[in-house]
Formats: C-alpha cells, sequence, structure tokens
C-alpha cells in the first residue's frame, strides 16, 4: 500500500468529455500540480453521496486557497455512472473532476482495493484522500472503516495541510 513520500503509479483513468468517455493519465494530472485525490467505494452510494462529495464541495475554496488546483474523485466505476453522479450531486457544478477507475487499474496499484460481497461491492476502493504535489504523495488519509467519512472527508484532509 502506498503511504506519505511515496510517488502515485502510473495509471489510466477516464472522464467524460464532450464527445464522449476519454482516457487521462494519472501523470499527466499531477506532474508539476498540487491536486487533492480522494476515492469512494461507489458512485450513488450512501456514505459517498451524502458526505464525502459534499464535504469536498463545502471546502473547495479552501483548497483552492491553499493553492490546490483540482480535486479529482476517483470511484471503481464507469465513467458513465461517475459523470451522472457528478451532475446528480452538484459536483461537477462545484469544480470537482469525477474520474473513473473502471478496471481498478489505479486503486489495484496503489493497494487501495477491497471487497464486501455482503453488500455486493466487489474490486472497489477503500475511503482515503491524499494531497499530491509533483506526483508525490504529502498527506493521506484512509479511512479504517469504508462506511465511515471523517479523516478522509474535506475538512479532516485540511486539518492535515
Amino acid at each position: 500500500m502506498i503511504s506519505t513520500g511515496d510517488m502515485l503509479p502510473e495509471a489510466t483513468l477516464i472522464q467524460m468529455g464532450a464527445d464522449g468517455p476519454e482516457e487521462v493519465r494519472v501523470s499527466d494530472k499531477t506532474k508539476g500540480r498540487k491536486v487533492v485525490i480522494f476515492a469512494v467505494p461507489g458512485a450513488f452510494t450512501g456514505t459517498c453521496t451524502t458526505a464525502h462529495v459534499p464535504s469536498f464541495m463545502r471546502t473547495k475554496d479552501q483548497f483552492d486557497a491553499k493553492g490546490v488546483e483540482e480535486i479529482i474523485c476517483i470511484s471503481v466505476n464507469d465513467p458513465f455512472v461517475m459523470s451522472a453522479w457528478g451532475e446528480s450531486t452538484g459536483a461537477t457544478e462545484a469544480g470537482l473532476t469525477m474520474l473513473a477507475d473502471a478496471a481498478s487499474e489505479f486503486t489495484k496499484a496503489i493497494g487501495m482495493d477491497f471487497d464486501a460481497p455482503p453488500v455486493g461491492l466487489l474490486a472497489r476502493s477503500k475511503r482515503y484522500a491524499m494531497l499530491v504535489e509533483d506526483g508525490r504523495i504529502v498527506a493521506l488519509n484512509l479511512e479504517e472503516n469504508p462506511g465511515a467519512c471523517g479523516i478522509s472527508a474535506g475538512e479532516g484532509l485540511l486539518d492535515v495541510i
């Protein structure tokens, strides 16, 4: 599993563009930039929709003031779901970037994958938030319980940066 000080591995994510799904390289999003990446177990799920995404919408201005250039939400879902979820929550309008890790490539590469068969979540991402500068993890807040959203919320990450 990755930790503070590590470089992010290369991986391809997918976002919805004007003409449909578009590949996005993690390095293109992070090289020479200061970004926040947070991940959720699933789009349209309870805590992810009612707590995690709204926490970054609430705190976006505070991250902007700290020089964060982009806030990226990642989930092991397809880009169509991520786009619809971004629209329905207001995250897209608020300026958050919704990226799909459809094949769980990035999530597995950083050791954040987990399964929860009793609730139908297979090959999903643990809940976390990180500050990344030029591809290097500067701060990483990982929730012990995927149903919790405390230290991985926008306010929780702001507390450590």
